[in-house]
């Protein structure tokens, strides 16, 4: 049986007659052509798993030929043949979209090996993009992606948990995709019809985020000048989603607590108490437990909210995903090119921890995408970036006598400076909505330099 489907393109019919003959006794489908117009045609006809081509050629070379094949379908893998002392070209050929290179005179075992690794590795891509074709079939849930057994569990909590008003608390680490969830828990929930509001607790200042959350009344403090309704007035029928709930200010607490247990608030200002009907799902990188231990966090608070608990793993407890959001993320920034990554290159991915999570994944691929010129990504750009970003994070530690705003500050300037003042790059490089980075540079006084 035919392990796959093979086309030789040599001008030399002793070169095409033999590779021919060692391929076909390992169990591939062997055609030949013998010159680079002909292979085309044939091409169009029949499209081959892999094409093997000599580079020295009458007419169109086997560099023009490789650049033809990737405009008539860029999915095919291309491995060069060349003489011995032109391994130049060879290198040229791979920088256009080869796979692989062999030098004449080519040795069975070195040419079947090569064929079989490099078929192997289209085998394996081809099974990543299957897989997460058949991930967002079967998961229609925003865009969170994964097929770990983790996450299959934070599917299964999601589905089971969507149909109901249960509280639900998403914890971990910063980067793991706590909104995601909180938005596939409401957009497939009876509640979809109504507002999904979103309240990041850390974001807005204490003075603030009572009315914020509740409204107020005109009058009710120095430039209150009309009424403003809260974000509970706003998701009335609907979800509120408070995102890192462990920084809320210990003050408002109890009032929170009777928001989510007798569903009704009250506006700053004003004695009259408002019904709301409110699904409340609230996240945190913070440990509670700790917090409560400290006399920071209100137990029943706690237990309000912890109704049905929901962990995040972080990216580096689940690296099987990683080739599935890469692709997620090629497809989604790639700008209408058919970018993708070798397997070797997701492999050295898969090594790396991932100090961010998914953030930092999306926010490496957006840089390598935007750096890289071809449609294909190898191990070598991969490790480049990967290093241009470790010396980065180890650039940003900060002395151990800075202050926390000034640390905050740097970080702000930092992700300012490394997006080159984009504004809404820099926002997600820091994990913020873009409305809380204008707030932080008009805090700290930030502006571009003249």
């Amino acid at each position: 049986m035919a392990q796959g489907k093979i086309l030789i393109v040599d001008d030399d019919s002793s070169i095409r007659k033999v590779v021919g003959f060692i391929l076909e006794e390992a169990g591939y489908a062997v055609r030949t052509a013998a010159s680079g117009p002909e292979a085309l045609a044939m091409i169009e006809k029949d499209r081959p798993d892999l094409v093997l081509t000599d580079i020295k050629m009458p007419g169109m070379d086997g560099i023009a030929l490789l650049k033809e094949i990737k405009k008539i379908d860029e999915s095919i893998t291309v491995i060069v043949l060349t003489a011995f002392g032109t391994v130049e070209t060879a290198v040229e050929a791979m920088k256009t979209g080869a796979a692989d290179y062999l030098t004449k005179p080519i040795s069975r075992d070195e040419l079947t090996l090569t064929v079989h690794k490099t078929l192997r590795l289209r085998a394996l891509e081809e099974e990543n993009v299957s897989l997460r074709e058949s991930l967002e079939e079967r998961f229609n849930f925003e865009n969170i992606i994964g097929l770990s057994p983790a996450m299959r569990g934070v599917f299964d909590v999601v589905r089971k948990v969507a149909g109901t008003d249960a509280s639900v608390l998403i914890t971990g680490e910063s980067g793991t995709g706590k909104e995601l969830v909180a938005r596939a828990i409401h957009f497939n929930s009876p509640r979809r019809g109504a507002r999904l509001v979103t309240v990041n607790c850390a974001a807005i200042p204490g003075d603030l985020l009572e009315s914020e959350l509740f409204g107020h009344v005109r009058g009710a403090f120095t430039g209150a000048i009309r009424n403003k309704e809260g974000k509970f007035h706003l998701a009335h029928r609907g979800t509120v989603f408070l995102d890192e709930i462990g920084s809320l200010p210990l003050s408002l607490q109890a009032k929170l607590l009777r928001a989510v247990q007798e569903k009704e608030v009250q506006r700053v200002g004003s004695e009259e108490p408002m019904v709301v009907d409110v699904r409340v799902v609230a996240a945190t990188n913070r440990p509670l437990p700790e917090l409560i231990r400290k006399g920071e966090f209100r137990e029943d608070l706690f237990y309000r909210l912890n109704v049905v608990p929901l962990t995040l793993p972080p990216l580096r407890e689940r690296v099987s995903d990683i080739p599935l959001l890469v692709a997620h993320f090629a497809r989604k920034l790639g700008g209408g090119r058919n970018v993708s990554f070798s397997a070797e290159a997701l492999k050295t991915l898969q090594t790396y921890p991932w100090p961010g999570n998914v953030r930092e994944l999306e926010n490496f691929c957006e840089r390598i995408i935007l750096m890289t010129t071809g449609n294909r990504i190898g191990t070598s750009e991969v490790k480049g970036q990967l290093d241009l970003m470790a010396k980065e994070q180890g650039d940003f530690a900060p002395p151990v006598q800075m202050t926390l705003p000034e640390i905050e500050k740097r970080a702000v300037v930092d992700a300012l400076v490394r997006s080159n003042w984009n504004q809404t790059r820099a926002a997600r490089l820091l994990g913020i909505p873009r409305h809380v980075l204008l707030y932080r540079m008009k805090k700290f006084d930030i502006s571009r330099p003249e």
